[in-house]
């Protein structure tokens, strides 16, 4: 396990070895260095492991995963197919990464699509578009996913990435069925990220049965005295 209390932070966001038009998006949003969760978590992604991090809202961990996964699938040719599906507890943190890949990606042809409940039918058609067509990036709460898998026309065959962001969040919120379904549509091969703000023994067990070999990351907070 890392522990990252005391990571310099001299390191910048080229030095990771992000593609340039990445870097362009991220210069444009006045960002100028990573935090240490991405910078620890960013390299081994690219490298294609499986990531367990534990980090706390606020330590830039969406970055940390969105900017290697954004740049691992732009380099792709003839993308027609899902590439990475985001798992998150609400339409809020939906909406909020969508609108992150958005802006990573704006000097990029990334695409993305917001899955969530709520909406009316006529996004629920946007939203089976997005997953027949082939849209990049699918940011989907597990209730909504489920509701389009079960009806039968979701293909995650070539699926890249399953990332399960706050995933103690959603455990709380009784989604591990949902969860658990949702994994078993995806192939072995995919690569499995999962980052959550705690590590209790529900998130441990989720962890043995969805990632492979995963490198933890664990970044110790400061706490006042």
């Amino acid at each position: 396990m890392l522990d990252l209390c005391d990571m310099s932070s001299e390191e910048n966001f080229s030095s990771l070895g992000l593609n340039e038009d990445l870097i362009q998006g991220i210069d444009s949003m006045g960002i100028q260095k990573p935090t240490p969760i991405q910078r620890e978590s960013i390299p081994h992604i690219l490298e294609g492991k499986d990531v367990l991090g534990i980090a706390q809202t606020g330590t830039g961990k969406t970055a940390a995963f969105l900017l290697p996964v954004i740049h691992s699938i732009i380099k792709e040719s003839n993308r027609t197919s899902v590439s990475a599906l985001i798992v998150v507890p609400t339409r809020e943190l939906a909406t909020q990464i969508d609108q992150a890949i958005s802006a990573y990606g704006y000097f990029t042809d990334i695409s993305s699509m917001p899955i969530y409940g709520g909406s009316d039918g006529k996004v629920f058609t946007q939203e089976k578009h997005a997953l027949t067509t082939g849209t990049d990036i699918i940011v989907a709460t597990p209730g909504r996913l489920n509701m389009h898998i079960n009806l039968g026309y979701v293909d995650f065959s070539k699926l890249k990435f399953l990332i399960l962001d706050e995933a103690d969040r959603m455990l709380d919120m009784g989604f591990q069925p949902d969860i658990q379904r949702i994994i078993a549509q995806t192939p072995d091969s995919r690569q499995g990220l999962l980052f959550s703000a705690t590590m209790p023994d529900t998130i441990f067990n989720l962890s043995r049965g969805f990632l492979n070999n995963p490198i933890t990351i664990n970044i110790a907070l400061s706490k006042p005295p």
